[in-house]
């Protein structure tokens, strides 16, 4: 029949893992996550976690943090922006990310 699903397959059995978005997400939360063990941050972000949304775009959730570990990114972001990051950009205004970089390994 023409409503039977494509080799075994229908939307009841579809995964996050088939989904590029999801790849995105994990490996900019890994990227992140690895900055914040070198910053001592590590556990300042128990909800760091990759999602994806509805509609299969990737998510990185931060969740809430104290405000003292807001101020420590705040010090850590200045850092960033004082030392040169972002100066970097492409020709459409944004600065290539380390996501972006590995983007295709799984």
């Amino acid at each position: 029949m023409p409503d039977e699903p494509i080799v075994g397959r229908d939307a009841a059995a579809w995964s996050p893992l088939d989904s590029d978005g999801w790849y995105a997400a994990r490996n900019a939360t890994t990227v992140l996550r690895d900055v914040l063990v070198r910053a001592g941050l590590e556990k300042d972000f128990p909800y760091l976690r990759a999602h994806l949304n509805a509609f299969g775009h990737g998510l990185v959730e931060l969740g809430r943090v104290s405000p003292n570990t807001a101020e420590r990114l705040a010090v850590l972001l200045r850092l960033a922006l004082a030392s040169g990051y972002g100066r970097d950009r492409d020709g459409d205004g944004h600065a290539s990310t380390t996501a972006e970089e590995h983007k295709g390994r799984t």
